[in-house]
């Protein structure tokens, strides 16, 4: 199957009235009022180089969104297009591994060295010997961390933040356009999250790509996105910039918005 992506699409991504269901299939005929919607007739354009934020609360649909972009889940209804082809007429590992993923934790091969952890897709993907080792060095120098002092380390020497840059730099490797990235500091201390959360937002201004950001916290939506897209009850109820998010009329808006006003903030 030809799985080349369309030339110069409009979009990076597209979700085109897509939802995705869980059914209970333990009768041989499926009960429709088992049926549970997880996200539900979700329109949503994302250009190419812009960092939009999904926002919402625990088990609003945001991962679920991110899944259906690199097709470790296909939507029940609608098309998801990613650069111009819709993610089911291509081949999924070609596709994920044109996609960058950084998950919380950063999920790490732990007997994998750094080096070896950034290098994953580049060995799939069987780049020489020479080119990988460049890029490993390069990607660790982008993410702040001295190659000669990180490559031979194992993820259970480093400390949570120098994971989640080694995770980042693995996402990087094959210079994918597209990184999608699931609370990828949401662990992490509030002093260490705040200094990522400002180098990420540098690191996204240089090197434009694409890029799709899960939070549950309000002022990392405002920090990081170029529009932030709000999710309730696995529905899309409000897509704007951070300055008129800010002023969105919708309650769920507001709901996130008044715990700017409180002193720990977020949503948790």
């Amino acid at each position: 199957m030809n799985t080349k992506p369309a030339q110069n699409p409009e979009f990076a991504i597209e979700f085109r009235d897509v939802s995705y269901e869980i059914r209970d299939a333990r009768n041989e005929k499926i009960d429709l009022a088992r049926e549970r919607s997880i996200v539900s007739h979700i329109s949503l354009a994302i250009s190419h180089s812009e960092t939009l934020v999904l926002l919402g609360r625990s088990g609003s649909g945001k991962t679920t969104l991110l899944k259906l972009i690199n097709r470790m889940l296909a939507p029940s209804q609608g098309q998801v297009l990613v650069e111009g082809r819709a993610t089911t007429d291509c081949d999924a590992i070609r596709l994920r591994r044109g996609i960058g993923y950084v998950i919380q934790e950063a999920g790490l091969f732990p007997h994998f060295t750094v080096a070896q952890n950034i290098a994953l897709v580049p060995s799939l993907e069987k780049w020489d010997h020479a080119r990988t080792v460049a890029r490993v060095e390069e990607l660790l120098r982008l993410v702040g961390l001295n190659p000669a002092e990180f490559s031979s380390r194992k993820p259970r020497e480093l400390s949570g933040g120098q994971r989640q840059r080694v995770g980042v730099a693995r996402a990087l490797a094959a210079d994918p356009p597209i990184l999608l990235m699931d609370e990828p500091f949401g662990a992490l201390d509030p002093v260490t999250r705040a200094e990522l959360q400002r180098e990420f937002s540098a690191l996204a201004s240089r090197l434009k790509k694409t890029i799709v950001f899960v939070t549950h916290d309000i002022r990392e939506a405002l920090l990081l996105a170029s529009r932030i897209a709000l999710m309730e009850a696995g529905r899309l109820v409000a897509v704007a910039p951070p300055q008129d998010f800010l002023t969105h009329a919708h309650p769920e808006v507001q709901a996130f918005t008044n715990c700017l006003d409180t002193p720990t903030g977020g949503s948790q």
